[in-house]
């Protein structure tokens, strides 16, 4: 070959590779442009079937790796492709998680949210991550739950429920029929407005910060239930509490056992009205509330120091 047609063929060759380049980084820009569009709504999902945000950020750095490998020219729908990795990659961390869970020391609570104040306004958004709808979600099958919240709170197609948990359309109607029935036997009896859920969260804080055990018992269902969740790191109760006698006195006892300066401070966590406790300035646990007729009904205390990363900064959720 004589110079001339070394040179071309080396001018060639570097055109070519120039051009794979051009288009691989022109993949890359649109893979990342569609995975930030649905960003929050991947994380929502991963959210509601796991119950933990560590775990729901580590399934979309998974979901991210595989769908940077999709040649998107094949994807017609990029929304329900990025959800159906997202759901397979949940499914897999929930079955793990399933076995972690059984060696957990007391009981099991999510991992809470701090959420925009306007997510309270968003009844269906806020209903379907507040803690009460968590904890009945976490009484499903793995596959029972995702397809439940793919279903119920993202109105996902049975086709589309299918493809992502391996089943066939009329597997998929069955198992949603099923997980229906279930939750609603066991869902919260009715939902309340954020604002009478604050009005009713203020009387408990002002109780608690004066230790006025008659003040609490006067805002406590009679069959009011606490959960408190440590970890085997920090001190709550290994069993739920239930009633408003022994709620409120182990509230009362709890905070006056406790040494140093301990203080609430009201937030937004997971799309309702909620209690940041500080123990001498440090973050020291989160109380959520369901409420019912006016009265505190549930109260989730989490304060297992490795489940409160996500109440230092709001993270965005959506349905949509």
């Amino acid at each position: 070959m004589n110079d001339h047609a070394h040179d071309d063929a080396h001018d060639d060759a570097r055109t070519a590779d120039t051009a794979a380049d051009t288009a691989a980084d022109t993949a890359t820009e649109a893979a990342t442009e569609a995975f930030v569009a649905h960003r929050n709504l991947l994380f929502t999902v991963a959210y509601e079937m796991l119950g933990s945000a560590s775990d729901a950020e580590d399934v979309l750095q998974e979901t991210w790796l595989r769908w940077v490998k999709v040649d998107l020219g094949q994807v017609e729908d990029r929304r329900a492709y990025l959800v159906r990795i997202t759901t397979r990659q949940s499914l897999n961390r929930l079955r793990a998680m399933s076995r972690r869970k059984e060696s957990y020391v007391g009981e099991w609570l999510p991992e809470p949210l701090l959420t925009a104040p306007d997510v309270a306004q968003d009844v269906e958004l806020a209903e379907s991550v507040s803690m009460a709808m968590m904890l009945v979600l976490e009484t499903l099958s793995p596959t029972e739950r995702a397809v439940f919240v793919l279903r119920e709170a993202f109105d996902v197609g049975y086709e589309e429920i299918a493809a992502a948990v391996d089943k066939t359309p009329a597997a998929v109607r069955q198992i949603a029929h099923r997980a229906r029935r279930h939750v609603d036997a066991r869902r919260p009896r009715q939902t309340v407005s954020a604002s009478q859920t604050r009005a009713v969260m203020e009387s408990f804080r002002r109780a608690l910060d004066s230790g006025d055990l008659q003040g609490l018992l006067d805002v406590l269902a009679p069959d009011v239930v606490l959960v408190g969740d440590g970890g085997g790191i920090k001190q709550a109760a290994l069993r739920p509490v239930t009633g408003a006698g022994k709620v409120g006195r182990f509230i009362v006892g709890g905070v006056g056992k406790r040494a140093g300066r301990f203080s609430v401070t009201p937030t937004v966590v997971n799309g309702s009205p909620a209690l940041l406790a500080h123990l001498d300035g440090e973050l020291d646990g989160v109380m959520a509330f369901h409420v019912e007729d006016g009265r505190i009904a549930g109260i989730y205390f989490v304060r297992n120091p490795e489940k409160l990363g996500a109440v230092a900064a709001e993270t965005a959720i959506t349905l949509r």
